[in-house]
């Protein structure tokens, strides 16, 4: 059977598939792997072979073949679990409750405790190591296929396969809980190391009273701000939440550091109250609302300039103090409509113009959306000078 299997997957399948493929109907290709998978399940299962030994692989059409039955695996699994969760009964589950509590409790410890040594023994943090564990601490379905399996051969008895399964099932309940708790003690594990907060470089900053530039978030929009801020030689500091990302930039970035912005002391030890001006780049877009609020609170003559989602989140960031709000989705097609303005062989001057026209007529519609906010458009002097400067 497993010679067959490997000189139908070879030999037969393609010119099939192929043919089902240039007939063109999508309807055809799914009847025909559902058909090669029944078949190869029932003819494993004949001979008391796995029913999941299958031969899509084996064709060049194994990518198409994964994203067409792949619903089908959905479903099926779904009606797996379904079919498991009727078997159980509540009664035993009432019955057994303390021992099905303490012996999850085990499992799940146990299982945390191997898997968070051995992500530690591989390099990874212990806060990943902890997440991964107890994420992993659970029964899986495998144990249902297992017990059942095994209930079913007749290797075990019906009473000591029900615990077994019972227990998989109660463990598999609490995931969702033990996602959230696992999430909740890797940011708090992740605490950075000395290499990110240098308490030295730090005070040094808050000794030095020199005005800088505030970049918050420092991704890839935050790390070309600061790019650019660097040619011109204009200071900054920089701040993110993330550390791995501090860690790794501050290998040639000495005034990068981790921190939550959102916590008026790292304000005012980053001298918000002399700033030259405050740059939020933070995907994090309630994030940035804190922070806006909060820096506008503490000084309200400060140059705020914001990452915006859209035009509505523009808006808003407007009326809790933002300066500026650069709007994602308006400044990309902007640049798509320059790119393509040029291609065609539009010229470089009236490109500009136009462009800097529209972003002025976009500005005004957000201004009009914030009744009372102060939005800068672009005067026709300030394009005329950037014109003049080519």
């Amino acid at each position: 059977m497993v010679l067959g299997l490997v000189v139908a997957g070879r030999v037969a399948l393609r010119p099939m598939f192929r043919g089902v493929a240039h007939t063109g109907s999508p309807e055809l290709f799914v009847a025909a792997c559902l058909l090669v998978v029944l078949a190869t399940g029932l003819a494993t299962m004949a001979v008391r072979l796995p029913m999941e030994l299958g031969l899509l692989a084996e064709t060049e059409f194994r990518r198409q073949i994964e994203v067409t039955i792949d619903p089908f695996k959905g479903l099926l699994v779904g009606v797996f679990l379904i079919s498991v969760g009727m078997s159980l009964d509540l009664g035993h589950i009432l019955a057994d409750a303390p021992k099905l509590l303490a012996a999850a409790a085990v499992l799940v410890a146990v299982k945390l405790l191997l898997i968070a040594v051995l992500t530690r023994a591989f390099g990874l943090r212990w806060g990943t190591g902890l997440q991964a564990g107890l994420l992993l601490g659970p029964g899986g379905e495998f144990g249902f296929v297992i017990f059942g399996l095994a209930r079913a051969e007749q290797v075990i008895g019906p009473d000591a396969a029900r615990f077994p399964l019972l227990l998989t099932a109660v463990t598999m309940a609490c995931i969702p809980f033990l996602s959230a708790f696992g999430r909740t003690l890797a940011r708090r594990a992740r605490a950075p190391a000395s290499p990110v907060m240098d308490p030295a470089l730090l005070d040094a900053i808050a000794a030095d009273a020199t005005p800088r530039v505030i970049i918050a978030g420092f991704g890839r929009v935050g790390e070309t701000v600061a790019a650019l801020l660097d040619v011109h030689h204009v200071p900054y500091v920089a701040v993110d939440n993330d550390p791995d990302r501090v860690a790794a930039v501050r290998r040639t970035r000495t005034n990068v550091f981790w921190g939550d912005l959102a916590r008026e002391d790292l304000l005012h030890r980053l001298h918000i109250d002399t700033a030259r001006a405050l740059v939020v780049t933070m995907s994090n877009h309630a994030a940035s609302d804190r922070l806006v609020a909060t820096a506008r609170a503490l000084r309200p003559d400060l140059l705020i300039v914001v990452r915006a989602r859209d035009a509505q989140h523009a808006a808003h960031l407007y009326r809790i103090g933002a300066t500026d709000a650069v709007p994602e989705t308006i400044e990309a097609s902007l640049q798509l409509s320059e790119a393509v303005l040029v291609d065609v062989g539009v010229p470089m001057g009236p490109v500009i113009a136009t462009i800097h026209e529209k972003r002025a007529a976009m500005q005004a519609e957000i201004r009009a959306m914030t009744p009372g906010a102060k939005v800068r458009p672009l005067g026709r002097r300030r394009l005329r000078d950037m014109l003049a400067r080519g």
